[in-house]
């Protein structure tokens, strides 16, 4: 009687799980990816010479935001509000930070109006430093060597 023979051993590695588990990885990050934008899409006005706010980029900074359309978002939260409001919210948000700056990152379509109401808004409830966030303009005679 013989004994039957085991199949040859397959010495390739099979890659299908992997796939899968990248795969689903990659929906994961497709999904997530939007939801941690951290402020609204704004255009900033675009200067020669900013005058560099790294303390606007912090986690905890409030930054009020001001679209092309008018509309104003405060951050922490991205939420909308009315202009109105704006100051007993910022108010309430700076009892405990040692950094009193509120940033204003304003659209360069936006209307002006707009954003002196946001920024007399501001004045109205004690905000003494206010930080206006622009672009720098990307030189191309100096990025071309001329």
């Amino acid at each position: 009687m013989k004994k039957p023979k085991a199949p040859p051993v397959v010495s390739d590695i099979n890659v299908t799980p992997m796939v899968d588990v990248m795969l689903v990885v990659l929906i994961i990050f497709m999904v997530i990816t939007p939801m941690l934008s951290k402020t609204i899409p704004v255009d900033m006005v675009k200067t020669k010479n900013p005058i560099k706010m790294s303390d606007a980029d912090k986690e905890d900074a409030i930054l009020v935001a001001i679209t092309r359309d008018g509309k104003v978002y405060l951050t922490p939260g991205n939420k909308m509000i009315a202009p109105e409001q704006l100051g007993a919210k910022v108010k309430d948000l700076q009892q405990n930070r040692s950094d009193k700056t509120v940033y204003v990152r304003a659209d360069a379509r936006a209307r002006f109006a707009g954003v002196t109401d946001v920024i007399d808004n501001l004045r109205n409830a004690q905000v003494d430093q206010v930080g206006l966030l622009t672009e720098e303009i990307k030189d191309n005679k100096k990025s071309l060597g001329l």
